[in-house]
């Protein structure tokens, strides 16, 4: 095969020449198209980016009418669509001075304009107590409403002033100190539902809840020590002692003991533990109680009570847990008895009657000297019962505020009996039952002390050779 390669000489091509950056920017050799070829594209792209005309960043959405046109120029303005075009731009705020700008600075607020605070309050009508409360008001109605005369009636008032007592505000006055006393005492005299009693005396039903146990704890706190106190010294106690012996011939009688139910809401926890057995067999409801034992002195006052143990619990049950037996564990009890009924045991220093059968005529002389001396703390308790008719009730009150609320009774009981406040015969007309009721139970091993029996028969024996004992028992 022949050697078809031509020998490099004359009349062979030359070579490309090097790309020169002259040839990128459109100057392209004569002659040469490889060249030609190779830079045409890009020379016409930066001719296209060089006559193409500048475009805005971000358009503006006109609300209602699309987008912009883009064929503004860049002196044309461009005004948001959200402001009307016809306005123009805002200008710039005037500079002021710096000794204006310093002055206006300097100066106070302008003042703004002063609204009047408003407060909605129900209207109430106080005509009722203001009524009472009038010196025109009849001493006997007074006495009748609120179980107590206008005399000691200021007395609470003045002893609670200062416990009671509330300033003024700027929204409202504060309820004085008689309109609150005379809440709570009329809410303990007739055990009347809070609403009645928030309308009688023109104030809130919370207000009303509220200033009973207000003034409950301050007569407990501030009255209890001065008018419920047991016999400590000395003179006291023989003064108790001398006054029981003259009206029965039992010595060294330091008080008469009886305890009572007072009716309850059932709780809500340890429902059985109120549980009063004896009052739902009588009344044929079901019927919920705490306790409430008192000792009583011969001029009727109460000079230890013990509140608030479930009702399910016996009278000897409520004794052991009661301070009267802690202060006799601790021998302050010595050379005193306390006369009881039947539903408590006989201790050294708890005289009870003898409650077995076949009696003996000097055994049922002496149950006849201990019933006269437990009537003064039955009549008590009877009398207690027909002030406050709030014990005779279930009442509002929560179970935890309950020994405030009878202790307060108690203690406005005393005063009462201490300033000669009687009791109208008509209050205590259905308590009878009701007493007699709480004291059916009789222990079976009424006797816990064999010294104290001896005692007992001693006492017994005394009154019958002494022409002290009755003769009911024929």
């Amino acid at each position: 095969m022949p050697n078809r390669r031509r020998k490099r000489g004359a009349g062979e091509d030359p070579p490309p020449p090097p790309l020169d950056a002259s040839s990128i920017g459109g100057a392209v050799l004569a002659g040469d198209e490889d060249v030609k070829k190779l830079t045409f594209p890009i020379t016409t792209i930066l001719a296209s980016l060089a006559a193409a005309p500048r475009r805005r960043a971000l358009p503006f959405l006109e609300l209602n009418k699309g987008i912009l046109p883009d064929e503004a120029d860049d002196d044309d303005e461009v005004v948001s669509p959200l402001t009307d075009p016809a306005d123009g731009p805002t200008p710039p705020p005037p500079k002021r001075p710096r000794a204006a700008a310093d002055e206006a600075a300097s100066a106070p607020p302008p003042p703004q304009p002063q609204h009047q605070r408003r407060l909605w309050v129900k209207d109430r009508s106080s005509e009722w107590w203001e009524q009472r409360s009038s010196p025109a008001y009849p001493d006997a109605d007074f006495r009748r409403d609120f179980r107590m005369g206008r005399a000691t009636f200021a007395m609470v008032c003045d002893a609670l002033g200062a416990a009671v007592a509330k300033e003024d505000t700027a929204l409202r006055t504060a309820i004085p100190v008689p309109q609150r006393v005379a809440v709570c005492v009329w809410r303990l005299a007739t055990g009347e539902p809070l609403r009645l009693v928030s309308k009688r005396f023109g104030i809130g039903i919370s207000t009303c809840h509220k200033l009973v146990l207000e003034v409950c704890g301050a007569i407990r706190t501030i009255l209890m020590p001065r008018f419920l106190q047991w016999p400590t010294s000395p003179s006291s106690a023989a003064a108790v002692k001398a006054s029981f012996e003259a009206a029965s011939g039992v010595p060294d009688v330091l008080g008469a003991m009886y305890t009572t139910h007072v009716p309850i809401i059932a709780p809500k926890v340890s429902v059985s533990a109120y549980f009063n057995r004896r009052h739902t067999e009588r009344n044929q409801k079901t019927s919920y109680s705490i306790t409430l034992q008192g000792v009583v002195g011969p001029d009727g006052a109460f000079t230890d009570v013990c509140i608030g143990w479930p009702g399910s619990m016996s009278d000897d049950q409520v004794l052991d847990k009661s301070a009267l037996q802690q202060r006799a564990a601790a021998g302050m009890m010595a050379g005193a008895w306390i006369v009881g009924g039947g539903t408590y045991p006989l201790t050294d220093w708890l005289l009870v009657p003898y409650t077995h059968q076949n009696l003996t005529w000097t055994q049922h002389a002496f149950n006849e000297k201990v019933a006269d001396l437990r009537r003064v703390a039955v009549d008590a308790f009877r009398r207690l019962k027909g002030r406050w008719a709030c014990l005779q009730k279930r009442t509002e009150v929560k179970l935890q505020d309950l020994p405030v609320v009878l202790g307060a009774c108690c203690v406005l009981h005393n005063i009462c009996e201490a300033r000669g406040e009687p009791v109208a015969p008509d209050l205590l007309q259905d308590l009878q039952v009701d007493l007699v009721d709480d004291d059916e139970a009789v222990l079976d091993n009424p006797v816990r002390s064999e010294a104290a029996a001896k005692a007992r028969d001693k006492i017994a024996h005394n009154l019958l050779h002494r022409g002290h004992a009755g003769t009911a028992f024929f």
